[in-house]
Parts: C-alpha cells; sequence; structure tokens
C-alpha cells in the first residue's frame, strides 16, 4: 500500500532514515513529509515505533476535482463500508482550497455529505461526527485541482505519547525532542557516554524521550488508541504480535540502560510534573530530577564522566526580555567552558542571536521547525584545549572595558553632585542615573544597600548583541563603582506598558525590603515587579501632601500601593480613600498603612476602576485629592479606554465634583508631551507646580513628570 507520513518541517531527512531502519526502503522525502510504500504491518510498525512521524495517511483514492460536485462525486468513488460501520463516528480533516472551494469547513462538510449519503443509501443508517474518539478518521487534501482522500492510521498526532499530561511553559512537541537528541548524537553515541544532563529540563521531555530511545521503548506503546482501532480493516493479529515484541525489547532495553540522566531545573513545581510524565512514560528510575538553579549548577554535583548536555532554554518575549535571556546564555557558555571539557553541548533556541552571546564555536547546526518558529540546534564539542583557550576570560579577572569605565565615571560624578542633598535631606532611595549617556540606555536607582537597574528596550532596528554588549558594560560597572555585590543589582527591561501589563509579574520572590522616607515606613519589592511599589519621582509631591494634610480627608486616585496615602495620613489626616482596580496593589497599601500603625477604620481602600468609581460620586467630600492616572491603559477590567491627554478634562471635572470649597486637587501625570487644556478647565485655578516637584535626583530629566495644584475659583 502506499503511504504518506506527515512531520515538523526540517525532520523530512531523520524520518527518511528512520523508515529506513525500520526496514522500508522505498520512499521518497517531500515537504514536511515521506512518502512510501509497504505493507499493513509497515503501517503498524510505523505508528508503533516512529519518534519523528505525525501522522500516518493510507490514502484511498486520487483523483482530479476542482467544484464542490466533483469532489462530492470523488469521495463517492470509495466504499466506505470497506472502512467504517454503517451506524459508525467519523471526523473530516480537510485542507487545501480551489476557486470554487476557499473554506476549509465547507471542504469538510462536503466531504461528510457524500460519506453519509453513501451509507444512508446503501443501508439505511447513517454515520455521525465524534470530534473526539472517531471510529474514523478521513484526510482530505486539494490541491492544484487533484484531491487526495486518506485514512488516518494514526489517528491522534503520534508526537503525543500519553505520558506528558502536564507541561511548562512554552513545551517542546515529543518528536522534535527526539530530533533535537538525533541531531546531538543520542543514542548513537551512547555507549561512549557516562552522562546525558538537561540544566533546564522543564517539563523533563529531552530526559523522557532520551531514556525510551535509549531504552528501546516503542514511544507509541502507552498510546491506548489509534486511527486504525475501529477501522474495519484492522487486523489486531499483527498489531498484536508487534505489541508483543515491544513489550519484551523494552523489558530487554531498559535491563541494560546504564547511562546516567539527570534533570535539573529551578521551578519545583515543573519538576513535580517531570517525574509523574517520567513515571507514566515507565523511565522515572533511571533518570533524577532535583531543584537546581543553572548559576548553582557544578559539574561536581553530578555523576563522575564525560558527557552529552543538551538543553532548550528559555528563548523570547513569552519567557522573559531577550537582553536578560541573554545573561543566562552567556552564563550558560562561561560554565560550559569552565566546567565540562571533553563533553558535547546541544542548545536548542528559537532565537539564535541568543547564541551568539555564549562566546563558543559551533561545529555543527541544524535548523529545524519549533511550530511555526524556525529554530536552530547548536553543537558544541567542548575539548580540553578549546575549554582553556575560550575560558581564559571566565577565569582572569580583567579591568573594566573603555566603556564600562567611561559609564562608571558618570556614576561616580552622578553620585558626587547628589551626595550632600542626601545628606542633609537623610534621602535613602533616588535615581542614580537616567540614560545619561545614550548608547548605556539604563536608569540605575539606589534602593539602601541595593541597585535597581531598568534597561530601556532598544529600537527593533539596534543589533541586540551590541545592546547586550553595552548592557553587559552597564551590570560589569555597576559593583565596581557603587561598591555593591554583583547580587544585590537588580535588571529588569522597561518597554511601554499597555492594559494590564503593568501588574505581571516579572519573578515571585515575595522579597518586600522596608524603606524609609520623610518617617514613613514603606515596603518594595525590587524583584516581582517592573515598578518597585514607590515612584521616586513623587517624593516633593508626597511630601507636600504630608505637609498639608493635617485634620483633613484625602482621596487618593490611581493610588497604586498606597504610599500618598500614608504620607497623608503620617501629616495628620482625617480620613485616607484610596482607589486602584489592582488588588494586589490594595493590598501593598494597606500593608503599608498597617506597618506605620494606621487605624484601618479611618483609611479606606476600594478596588475600582477609577473613572468609573469618579461618575457615580456626587458629594464633595474631601479637601485634598492626589491623582496620578496612567498616560494609557485598555485593561480588562476598566469600562472603555483610558488617554489621559484626551480624558483629562473629564477626570478633573469629576474630581473637583468632589473637592470642598477650599480644597485642592494635584493632579499628576507621566505623559511627556501633556498639554493641559486651560480653556476647557477655565473654571478653576492651575497652577504648574513641575519645578517645585522634582527633586535633584530628577532634575537632570524634567520631564519624567507634570504636576498641577488646581483650587476652585
Amino acid at each position: 500500500m502506499k503511504l504518506f507520513l506527515t512531520c515538523p518541517k526540517g525532520l523530512e531527512l531523520l524520518l527518511e532514515e528512520e523508515l529506513h531502519h525500520l526496514g522500508i526502503n522505498d520512499t521518497k522525502q517531500t515537504v514536511a513529509g515521506v512518502q512510501c510504500h509497504g505493507e499493513l504491518e509497515d503501517a503498524y510498525k510505523i505508528c508503533l515505533w516512529s519518534r519523528l512521524a505525525n501522522r500516518v495517511l493510507m490514502p484511498v483514492y486520487e483523483g482530479d476535482a476542482e467544484t464542490t460536485e466533483e469532489l462530492y462525486e470523488s469521495v463517492q468513488q470509495i466504499n466506505w463500508l470497506d472502512h467504517m460501520r454503517s451506524e459508525g463516528t467519523l471526523l473530516i480533516d480537510f485542507s487545501g482550497q480551489t476557486r470554487a472551494i476557499n473554506n476549509t469547513h465547507f471542504g469538510a462538510l462536503k466531504v461528510k455529505d457524500a460519506i453519509v449519503d453513501q451509507i444512508r443509501d446503501l443501508t439505511g443508517a447513517r454515520p455521525s461526527i465524534d470530534k473526539i474518539a472517531p471510529d474514523l478518521r478521513i484526510n482530505v487534501r486539494m490541491h492544484r485541482g487533484k484531491v487526495t482522500v486518506a485514512i488516518d492510521l494514526s489517528g491522534d498526532s503520534l508526537h503525543r505519547r500519553s505520558y506528558r499530561l502536564k507541561a511548562g511553559q512554552a513545551p517542546m512537541k515529543e518528536n522534535l525532542a527526539a530530533a533535537v537528541l538525533i541531531r546531538s548524537g543520542w543514542p548513537a553515541r551512547v555507549s561512549e557516554l557516562d552522562l546525558l544532563l538537561d540544566p533546564m529540563c522543564g517539563s523533563g521531555t529531552l530526559l523522557i524521550e532520551a531514556a525510551m530511545m535509549a531504552g528501546d521503548v516503542a514511544p507509541g506503546l502507552q498510546r491506548k488508541r489509534y486511527g486504525f482501532s475501529r477501522w474495519t480493516g484492522h487486523q489486531k493479529g499483527i498489531w498484536d504480535e508487534l505489541i508483543a515484541d515491544a513489550k519484551a525489547r523494552k523489558a530487554k532495553g531498559l535491563l541494560q540502560l546504564e547511562v546516567s540522566l539527570v534533570g535539573r531545573d529551578e521551578d519545583k513545581q515543573v519538576l513535580r510534573s517531570a517525574r509523574q510524565n517520567a513515571e507514566r512514560a515507565g523511565v522515572s528510575e533511571f533518570i533524577e530530577f532535583s531543584a537546581c538553579r543553572l548559576e548553582d549548577l557544578s559539574r561536581d554535583s553530578l555523576p563522575e564522566g564525560v558527557g552529552l548536555l543538551v538543553t532548550n532554554p528559555p528563548y523570547g518575549e513569552r519567557l522573559g526580555e531577550t537582553q536578560q535571556l541573554m545573561f543566562l546564555y552567556r552564563h550558560l557558555g562561561d560554565k560550559l567552558k569552565a566546567q565540562f571539557a571533553g563533553w558535547t553541548a546541544a542548545i536548542f533556541t528559537s532565537n539564535p542571536d541568543l547564541c551568539k552571546v555564549m562566546g563558543m564555536r559551533a561545529d555543527k547546526q541544524y535548523k529545524l521547525f519549533n511550530g511555526a518558529l524556525e529554530s536552530r540546534l547548536f553543537v558544541y564539542p567542548i575539548s580540553e584545549k578549546r575549554a582553556e583557550v575560550e575560558s581564559a576570560e571566565v577565569v582572569e579577572q580583567k579591568p573594566l572595558s573603555d566603556g564600562a569605565q567611561m559609564f562608571a565615571n558618570r556614576l561616580l560624578k552622578n553620585k558626587k553632585q547628589l551626595s550632600k542633598w542626601i545628606k542633609r535631606e537623610n534621602i535613602e532611595c533616588y535615581r542614580l542615573y537616567d540614560a545619561d549617556i545614550p548608547e548605556y540606555s539604563v536608569a540605575v536607582d539606589m534602593y539602601g544597600d541595593e541597585v535597581h537597574v531598568q534597561e530601556y528596550a532598544a529600537p527593533k532596528k539596534i543589533d541586540p548583541v551590541k545592546t547586550f554588549s553595552r548592557l553587559q558594560e552597564v551590570m560589569s560597572a555597576l559593583p565596581v563603582a557603587l561598591g555593591v555585590p554583583t547580587e544585590k543589582v537588580i535588571l529588569k527591561q522597561r518597554k511601554k506598558q499597555q492594559g494590564s501589563n503593568q501588574y505581571e509579574k516579572h519573578s515571585e520572590t515575595h522579597r518586600f525590603k522596608e524603606i524609609s522616607e520623610h518617617g514613613c515606613r514603606l515596603l518594595v519589592n525590587l524583584h516581582d515587579y517592573l515598578d518597585t511599589g514607590l515612584f521616586l519621582d513623587h517624593r516633593p509631591i508626597r511630601y507636600r501632601i504630608q505637609q498639608e494634610s493635617a485634620g483633613k480627608d484625602v482621596l487618593n486616585l490611581f493610588c497604586y500601593t498606597g504610599t500618598a496615602s500614608v504620607h497623608a495620613a503620617k501629616g495628620g489626616a482625617r480620613s485616607t480613600t484610596s482607589i486602584d482596580m489592582s488588588a494586589t496593589y490594595l493590598n501593598w497599601a494597606k500593608r503599608n498603612l498597617a506597618l506605620n500603625g494606621f487605624d484601618a477604620s479611618a483609611h479606606e481602600q476600594v478596588q475600582e476602576d477609577c473613572l468609573k468609581w469618579l461618575r457615580m460620586q456626587r458629594t464633595a467630600a474631601y479637601d485634598m485629592i492626589f491623582m496620578d492616572p496612567p498616560t494609557f491603559s485598555n485593561s480588562k477590567r476598566m469600562e472603555g479606554v483610558l488617554d489621559v491627554q484626551r480624558d483629562h478634562v473629564d477626570m478633573i471635572d469629576a474630581a473637583m465634583r468632589l473637592l470642598r470649597k477650599d480644597g485642592v486637587l494635584y493632579f499628576s501625570n507621566n505623559y511627556r508631551r501633556f498639554k493641559i487644556d486651560q480653556d476647557s478647565l477655565s473654571d478653576y485655578k492651575i497652577e504648574d507646580i513641575t519645578h517645585s516637584t522634582l527633586d535633584p535626583d530628577f532634575k537632570r530629566n524634567s520631564r519624567i513628570h507634570v504636576c498641577f495644584r488646581i483650587s476652585h475659583r
């Protein structure tokens, strides 16, 4: 019979070689697949043993078809009672198009009609559609006036081995993992290796596939159902013999498996999934999983011998920004050169630029596709001589580069200029540097003895490797210039924030740090969020609120972590009301107030869309209002979209309705091109106080925010 096997792009050659290994030699590669000829037993063997194929299709009709009528007639050329019961179930997979059929759903419907009509005319019964577990899965493809109708003998895609119920972020498909292993030299070199290591193993797919390959375990042995299971042409005796043989080979292969398989990952939860997946695959006793950060990985903590390191590290925006990931790849390269001489490393990534910073030369690289993403597998043999040469820069403590020294000099200059002010005002948290040198586009903030670095996202036209090199110079200069340990320098990337992105976590350390500002105790978190919980540029307006709030009712809109409310309470406010959409930030505000010993009954937090809340209020109940809206927000939790330039008149009008006769509204935002509409707000007295709300650490960047004092005339 003729068969067509589908596979991910880039795997065609490997799949053809795999077929030859299975004894099927009449083969021909096509795009994303291989054609072959064989017996039914060969088709079964592919379903059971192929580690690379997605589907095994058995064509039952090929002919000309362009119109819906010709498609219908073509499908009716097949005697469908040879393939299914009259009251069975079916599912149609339709691909391709013609001038008459340009919708796959419509094409599938016409195929279904042809099959149902034929069986109903012959038997009076009719089959039905089952999208979950059909008796017969049918694949139809139309291309350039030709139609091919095939029985899908695999059923569900063969990459689903039935062992992986849970996976981490961005999981690698099992057949792609098998291809990566084969290209890395596994299991061909298993006899000369002592160890296979994945230092960022996630849900364990690479290690499980490696164990199954080395242990001669058929990848389809765990599956309970195939496309041929209820096909009327199924020959159970042949299949049962293949299963019995596969079970015997598995028992023998695992008994002889001696190589150590080791998985490391810093996420303990995903490691639990990895262990469960390995257990379902029947190879858990051969893989040792344990929690370990890449930076803590040591050759001494692993079994002895020479091995293969193969891994699929994070590669893009879903799991972290490219610039931050470059540090991970550079660290991986340094560790390989310093500790893994004699090994082979195979790094698979969908962002090849990341591997450029590893400082290593790949002897081989292969193009593979991770879904639609064009990816690369880089294979690095690490010889003793190469490791010595390439790790020299790791071992030697080199002086700062010219660029890093220039950046360090600017830091020291800024610190000297601010030193008297810092000492006089007893300032603990301040901005030390804000993209003063265009090539080093970062903001550097001091939080006591820790340094918070925000990298501004570079334009896409800038070479990411060059951008990373400059960021490395920044990170190397900071500990030297400021005299702080490397682990106390925290890096984040700032890009344009929209909607709920401002609330998204970067990590989850729960490491809060207490700082002091004008007698107020405040909690900051330098690790988990893009912003730390304290807008440093608002320090002067917070202090002004503190000085003016005695005996007043204060409203804090878009309150964030409630720091302005704390200052108002510290200044003797009769009450504070803090409004924000984020439960996370309101809880933070509550903690800040409690930290300063303020009675919760006088200080209310309300989780609400501020614009919606303002529209619902009618009573002038406040003596002071602080409003600091975002520049733009389209959060799903809001009604509509907030644009501060467009909406500020309505916001100010709504807030002024709530302000008592002699009260004051402080209105601030950080839109750099903001222009207040004086004409539309002519009923109020408006004073631009921006200059007086900028402390010396923000005088270099006077456009960091605008601030207005607004009162009734």
